[in-house]
Parts: C-alpha cells; structure tokens; sequence
C-alpha cells in the first residue's frame, strides 16, 4: 500500500501509533509531505527513525529547513566546544517550536548529530507518483511559478511561502497532495479531518498543535487517524 501523511511536528508517538494502526510493513511505502520537526516532544526520535526507513520518502517543510540552518550552527558549537551566540532568527525558532528540536539535537552524539543533518539536507521539494492509475504530486505547503518553469527548476519558495489554494485546480492529470494549512482552518472543513479541495488534498490535522495525526491509503481511499 502507498500511504501519505504531514506535519508530524516532532509527535513521535503518534507517528508510531498510526505505523501500527495501518500495520506498516516493509511492502508498504509512506510518503510524508514536510514539517517533521518543532513542537512536539521528540522531533529528533522521528527523524532518526524515519531516516533508518527506505520506505519512507520525506518530503522538506519549511520547518525542516529552518531547523537544518539552526542545527548546522549549533552543530559548528557543539563540534568546536565553543559558546552559543544565539542569532535573533535562532532565538525566535526556539521560542516558536524549536526549542524541542535544539535540545533533541543537542543531546545526540555527533555521528548521530551528522546524519540528522544530512537526512534533512537531502530531502526533496517535491514528489511525484503514480498510485492505481492516479497521478499526484506531493509538495509540502503550495506551488507557485509551475506554469513557466519545470517543477525541478524551481526555488524552494515557490513550494514553501505560498499555501495552496482549495479551489483552484492546477493541473488537469495529477492531484497535489499538501500539509502546511490545518485543515480545521480550511473552507466548510470538518475539524480535525483530511480536506479534499479542487484537484488537491490537505493532510495536516493538526498534529502538535491540539489536533491529530492523519494519514491517507492512495490505494483505497481510506483515511486514518490517532490522537
């Protein structure tokens, strides 16, 4: 089966509650559209084991990014022994999500620290896949700029800065597949639930901020969800 699921955000159990609840197996594949880290309490848990899945095809958030730049400077710190000067951008993230992923990081060793930093520095833009004859594309929060430019010509901000908008379809032969927004905040959405727009489909319920974890079969259509 091919799952899909969002926006984690560091709630590792969860994350292994709904492998169990979907009985993932090594014949499976997870897609999972961005955001694994800040909030939560054990971001560092989720990205070490998901990182240990080849089955599992992480796709950047703009919070993986932002914590890839945060921890590579604190990595440089903690390798050199040196006194943390905490930038204004650093001191923003930990106080807005990140401090949970500073002090994961933190803790682990610095082999362990090197290959956190090289999983998030691999992860793609954007993915896309064919599923029982149906086309998608999966990015984490929209797409911008795709009329004009091939998807891997474009910048991270055109995947990243804008949401996608639920009623516009953007392509006749593929459904993008999204997190980013919560769905709950979406037009006549039901609360906590996965959101089906024009030719696109919202994942993140929440998870980390007072929601649940969703994921999606691409097979059959079903839905899932822990809290």
């Amino acid at each position: 089966m091919t799952y899909v699921m969002s926006d984690i955000h560091g709630e590792y159990s969860l994350f292994q509650k709904m492998l169990e609840e979907i009985r993932f197996s090594d014949n499976d594949v997870l897609y999972i559209a961005g955001d694994f880290v800040d909030f939560g309490e054990d971001p560092m848990g989720l990205l070490c084991d998901v990182s240990m899945r080849a089955n599992v095809i992480p796709v950047a958030g703009e919070r993986d990014l932002l914590a890839l730049r945060m921890l590579t400077e604190l990595d440089r710190v903690l390798s050199s022994a040196g006194a943390l000067q905490a930038s204004e951008e650093m001191r923003d993230w930990m106080e807005n999500g990140g401090r949970s992923t500073m002090l994961g990081f933190h803790a682990l060793s610095e082999d362990m620290r090197e290959g956190v930093l090289d999983y998030l520095a691999d992860m793609v833009l954007f993915e896309e896949i064919t599923v029982k004859d149906e086309n998608y594309l999966i990015v984490h929060a929209g797409l911008t700029g795709y009329e004009d430019t091939p998807l891997e010509d474009l910048t991270p901000e055109a995947f990243l800065t804008e949401s996608l908008d639920p009623s516009k379809e953007y392509f006749e032969d593929k459904t993008v597949i999204v997190g980013h927004v919560h769905t709950s905040d979406l037009p006549d959405a039901d609360k906590d639930m996965i959101y089906y727009g024009e030719g696109s489909i919202y994942l993140d319920c929440g998870a980390g901020k007072g929601g649940c974890l969703a994921c999606l079969c691409l097979d059959n259509g079903k839905e899932y969800y822990v809290s």
